[in-house]
């Protein structure tokens, strides 16, 4: 992995990490502001999972479990594309309940709810872009392309190869039975 492809995977990691451990020790605080956005998805929730827990906290919870986990993996090069998309995930319901400048009447309020709902995009735009990421390698769809051409390539090849083959043998039988013999 290159330096600037680490570091970059660190820095952005970061605040994953760090809040996903925060978040999951002291999720209490947080309930208050997650409560509106969990009362949506607890019903959807219930239907698709009936056995999953739906109260705010654990809700709360298990969204900083998978940014630490997610964050983690991220940090260290492993399933880093998972990981980024992942940590994406986590971030449309984190930044819906926590930055909702759109519902602010003090404009203060509003403007560093805004700031914050911002950055979150463009975090999000990150992750985006790492979960695209192939490291230089060429993606799956590539690789898949050229797999079947170069297999279409050899059935070709092997086609004209039997051909010549078959006819180099008409000439060998041609050729012996007007032998004298």
């Amino acid at each position: 992995m290159k330096p600037v492809r680490f570091l970059a995977r660190v820095m952005l990691s970061g605040i994953f990490v760090v809040s996903g451990a925060r978040h999951f020790q002291h999720p209490q605080r947080l309930v208050p502001t997650a409560k509106p956005i969990t009362d949506r998805v607890a019903p959807l929730i219930q239907r698709a999972a009936p056995q999953l827990p739906t109260d705010t906290e654990t809700l709360i919870r298990a969204n900083a479990a998978v940014q630490l986990a997610a964050g983690l993996m991220f940090a260290t090069g492993r399933f880093t594309r998972p990981a980024a998309l992942l940590l994406a995930g986590t971030l449309v319901p984190t930044t819906a309940a926590g930055h909702p400048f759109w519902s602010n009447d003090d404009p203060a309020t509003r403007t560093n709810n805004q700031i914050h709902f911002l950055k979150n995009l463009g975090l999000f735009g990150g992750l985006l872009l790492a979960a695209a990421d192939t490291e230089g390698k060429p993606g799956l769809r590539w690789r898949a392309g050229h797999r079947i051409g170069h297999s279409r390539r050899s059935v070709r090849r092997a086609v004209r190869t039997a051909r010549r083959e078959a006819r180099i043998a008409l000439r060998s039988a041609a050729t012996a039975r007007k032998l004298p013999g």
